[in-house]
């Protein structure tokens, strides 16, 4: 069966279909008794009506036949909650229903591929066929790794070799396939002792295992608590994670230890049985059974000896076990060992001084108030001064002899007479206790007569902790400084504090404040300040939070540190312009050096970082800029008419190492001033002339005034109008103001030179730029003496007013209206005062000029062309010169 792969647009599916079993062209009247399969590829997920292949256009069906097709699903299955088929171009579209590949395959493993099938029938019956459709689903990454629990425990001896290898059983789930399955473990933090491995077995999955890298030391450190990360292969990848917690398991590698391996005491002949004479201690670091300790005297020590001093083999406690005789000895040595499991015992040497008594001595009985254990009275810091511990009270007293009781040893204690009761005494504090100061005390009771006798009791008082201090931070303001860009998870500093209390009472763990950002992580028992993202300087530059360090008293006491972090500049903003280009409109003729434009730029770096340098990359010659404003200036003035348009680059470049830079592009538009007045390209020159036949129709168009003006806009808008003539009657010739075309509205009577002064005058604002051209037509049938016209053209003769002024009726709108005399008394008054001396200056004015133009004349040409036009000005003069040499 031979099968080809086609890509659909719509929802982006690939159809696959497997044409027939025959390999002759499919038509409406083949045979299609075989079944055939076609087979598309879709991601899950798709959104409803995403096209995913047309059956019939893959079977190249003719869908102009009659009956036409129908196509419809032979049963009704769960798969077509998914798609739908159009029974009339058998067209599959997914529905509502989104394909979630993991719930539809559950059970799907690698290499398993997740189908759905549909049996397609085709109709009518002349037609009819089954296809078989089999849609793939593939997998796309839709979920994350999650292990079974939130937290693992891993328990590991403390001797465990290097490189000792352990599987982590609770290993990730992703219901994702292929590559979007889990790919690789990582441990958020390593403590540089562990390592992670990932191994997998026959079946495909990954298991990670943990690998000690460096010795490990349970009293050192007994716990680690991190976290373990799993990454599937997705693009972009996910992750789950789960709390590791890494339990150091003992083993016995300490031994016992005395506190005290050597200690003396002294005891006199008659102490009484039960007496507590010493209190030995050892300790081992270890645990539980490794840790369980037993006292027992050596083997030096004698049988009778041992059997005289008693030893708790459990508490280590030495108490007098039988009267002593004082014939028999008055000084032993007791050797006594520490015994703990596998290890070679420690050794101390416990040595008794026996003090003889005379019989019959007082005796002194204690009684005590405060908690008394063995000899012990404790006592806790917290009791104010002058708390009683216990009484003395003294007996068998001579009347004759006289007692004293007193107390020796080091304390805030006092043993004072009770009340006016005789031989009564009060041993009590005289000031609070300070557990973290002293936590223990040894006192003896002495009491003694004139003959001699002396009596001593020993205490040792206890005192117990309590929570009444409170942490305290090294340093109460921490100033940190780290550059921005930071990795994330960046070690930031470690905080410390410390407890004078004992036990947990002095135990401290780390927490942020209520102010911290989130961003800001402390480890709760190294106090390892970190920061789990990226700072950036230009978000900001400074965090401000505090950190508390926490007691495990009751109640606990806290007290707190801040933190100031100040984030350092890296040049890591380029220059930034305002906007993405400038354009700048400034007027010709602008003044050099003046400010055409400023190039607002801004770098959010700081410091050196953020100072910026302009500069133009292309026009230095006719440009210059000022950095320290970014205003951009002309060195001269510019002229539009030479150049309208600049377009510059400027670069602006930061102070950093290396610098950053930016480029922007500044359009420099220069609007037009109206310094140009038009040029008047035809006629050619005021001795130019055109041949008008005498029966020339009035309504004729007989030539016309053409002028140009370099400026732009409304000041290049012409206007023409007749301001004098010579010769003819009033109203005799018209010209257009927007064309410049002359007409003749008479006819003319009298044959000879008629002469028009047109004014060509732009619109420009403020004012209007002009210039003047004379029109001249010579009415006759021929032209026989050009010298005659020549000899007309040279006089100077008046010029009549034109009655009609150009503008009258012609326009009514434009930048330039003419008034010549808005007051009728006015003109008559200046004209009969002018007219006289007008006269005089035309005359004496005309003979000069006639002489001067005759000699000229004989140098030029008939008909004179511009020296400097443009290419259509001239070629539009040469038209006009052809007109008038056919004339």
């Amino acid at each position: 069966m031979f099968s080809s792969r086609q890509h659909r647009e719509k929802g982006k599916p690939w159809g696959f279909y497997i044409l027939l079993l025959y390999t002759t062209p499919l038509s409406c009247l083949a045979n299609f008794s075989q079944a055939k399969e076609i087979i598309y590829e879709i991601k899950e997920g798709l959104p409803k009506g995403t096209f995913i292949g047309g059956i019939g256009v893959d079977l190249h069906l003719d869908f102009t036949v009659d009956p036409p097709f129908l196509f419809s699903v032979s049963q009704k299955k769960v798969n077509e909650q998914y798609v739908n088929l159009h029974n009339t171009t058998g067209e599959i579209y997914t529905t509502a229903t989104e394909i979630d590949r993991e719930t539809l395959c559950p059970y799907s493993t690698v290499g398993l591929a997740c189908v759905l099938s549909l049996d397609v029938i085709v109709l009518p019956q002349q037609y009819f066929q089954l296809i078989k459709v089999k849609i793939f689903i593939e997998d796309v990454n839709d979920n994350r790794p999650t292990f079974p629990t939130d937290e693992i425990s891993l328990f590991i001896p403390e001797n465990t070799q290097i490189n000792a290898r352990y599987a982590v059983e609770q290993s990730a789930i992703d219901p994702d396939s292929g590559i979007n399955g889990v790919q690789t473990y990582w441990l958020v933090n390593d403590f540089g002792l562990f390592t992670l491995d990932v191994e997998e077995n026959e079946g495909g999955e990954l298991t990670p295992f943990l690998i000690v890298t460096e010795v490990l030391d349970r009293e050192t450190q007994h716990e680690y608590i991190t976290d373990i990360i799993a990454e599937d292969g997705g693009t972009p990848p996910l992750l789950g994670a789960a709390t590791l917690k890494i339990v150091i398991t003992d083993v016995n590698d300490n031994c016992p230890k005395f506190t005290e391996s050597q200690i003396n005491v002294t005891m006199h002949g008659n102490t009484s049985k039960g007496a507590h004479l010493a209190h030995l201690h050892a300790f081992d670091p270890d645990l539980g059974a490794n840790a369980q300790i037993s006292y027992a005297y050596s083997e030096r020590v004698p049988r009778d000896t041992r059997s005289l001093f008693h030893l708790d083999k459990l508490t280590g406690v030495i108490k007098l076990a039988q009267k002593i005789d004082m014939v028999t000895a008055s000084f032993y040595k007791l050797t006594v060992l520490a015994i703990g499991p596998g290890c070679i015992p420690a050794v101390a040497t416990v040595t008794v001084h026996i003090i003889k008594v005379v019989v019959g001595p007082p005796s002194v009985i204690p009684r005590y108030i405060a908690l008394e254990k063995e000899g012990v009275l404790v006592i806790k810091e917290s009791e104010p001064a002058f708390s009683p511990l216990a009484f003395f009270t003294v007996k068998n007293i001579d009347k004759n002899q006289k007692v004293n009781c007193f107390l020796q040893g080091n304390g805030p204690f006092r043993l004072v007479p009770y009340q006016q009761l005789k031989h009564e005494y009060l041993l009590e504090t005289t000031e609070p206790l300070d557990y973290e100061k002293t936590q223990s005390y040894e006192l003896i009771v002495v009491t003694n007569n004139t003959q001699g006798l002396v009596i001593k009791t020993f205490l040792k008082v206890q005192v117990l902790d309590e929570n009444d201090n409170a942490p305290v931070f090294q340093q109460s303001i921490v100033e940190i400084v780290i550059e921005e860009n930071n990795p994330p998870n960046a070690f930031l500093t470690q905080l410390q504090a410390s407890d004078e209390d004992s036990e947990g009472r002095g135990e401290v763990i780390y927490l942020l404040g209520g102010d911290a950002p989130g961003i800001f992580v402390v480890d709760r028992i190294s106090g390892v300040l970190t920061v789990a993202t990226s700072l950036d300087r230009e978000e900001k530059e400074k965090y401000r939070f505090i950190v508390r360090a926490v007691d495990q008293g009751t109640p606990r006491r806290e007290s707190i540190a801040t933190i100031l972090l100040t984030v350092l500049d890296r040049n890591d903003n380029s220059p930034r312009f305002i906007n993405k280009d400038f354009t700048f409109f400034v007027p010709e003729n602008f003044p050099g050096y003046g400010e055409i434009g400023v190039l607002s730029v801004t770098d959010a770096d700081a410091g050196e970082n953020g100072w910026v340098a302009l500069s133009i990359l292309n026009g230095s010659n006719i440009f210059v800029i000022d950095t320290g404003r970014g205003a951009l200036r002309a060195r001269t003035s510019l002229d539009r008419e030479q150049q309208g348009t600049y377009q510059l680059w400027i670069e602006a470049v930061d102070g950093g190492e290396p610098a950053l830079s930016s480029v922007t592009m500044v359009n420099v538009l220069l609007l037009d001033v109206n310094d140009n007045p038009p040029i008047v390209l035809f006629p050619q020159s005021n001795q130019s002339y055109m041949l008008v036949l005498p029966n020339t129709t009035p309504g004729t168009s007989i030539t016309e005034v053409y002028a140009v003006d370099k400026d732009t806009g409304m000041n290049a808008v012409i206007a023409y109008s007749i301001i004098k003539r010579k010769g003819g009657e009033p109203g005799s010739f018209a010209i257009d103001p927007d064309t410049g075309n002359i007409t003749l509205k008479r006819e003319l009577s009298n044959r000879g030179l008629y002469s028009l002064l047109v004014k060509v005058s732009d619109h420009g604002q403020p004012e209007p730029l002009f210039s003047t051209v004379m029109v001249n037509f010579f009415v006759n049938e021929t032209v026989s003496n050009e010298s005659y016209i020549q000899s007309l053209l040279t006089r100077e003769a008046d010029i009549e007013i034109e009655e009609k002024p150009w503008y009258t009726g012609q326009m009514t709108e434009g930048p330039e209206r003419y008034e010549l005399f808005p007051c009728r008394p006015v003109l008559i008054v200046l004209s009969v005062t002018c007219l006289g001396l007008f006269f005089v200056v035309v005359v004496l004015t005309s003979y000069i000029c006639c002489n001067r133009f005759k000699k000229i004349r004989k140098k030029r040409s008939d008909v004179e062309v511009p020296l400097k036009m443009k290419n259509d000005s001239a070629q539009f003069v040469n038209r006009k010169l052809r007109q008038i040499s056919n004339i």
